[in-house]
């Protein structure tokens, strides 16, 4: 099968899906094969929630594993 062919059978599949989480991970592996950064790729919520656990860290409000542990068990 030459790739016109095969871009074409891709592009069939796709149209024909209502799949959305198939089709994010399309996307995805577009994005990942452009070299694009995964970063990109998250959403708001979720790039909010990393970036309040890094300035966490960086503020130093951080439990140890083995206390939070201890406390939890």
């Amino acid at each position: 099968m030459d790739i016109q062919r095969k871009k074409l059978e891709i592009v069939r599949m796709i149209l024909d899906t209502d799949n959305p989480s198939l089709l994010e991970s399309i996307r995805t592996l577009f994005a990942k094969t452009e070299g694009t950064d995964f970063w990109n790729s998250l959403s708001s919520e979720v790039k909010e929630d990393i970036n309040v656990g890094l300035s966490e860290i960086d503020n130093g409000e951080v439990v140890d594993y083995d206390d939070f542990m201890k406390k939890h068990r």
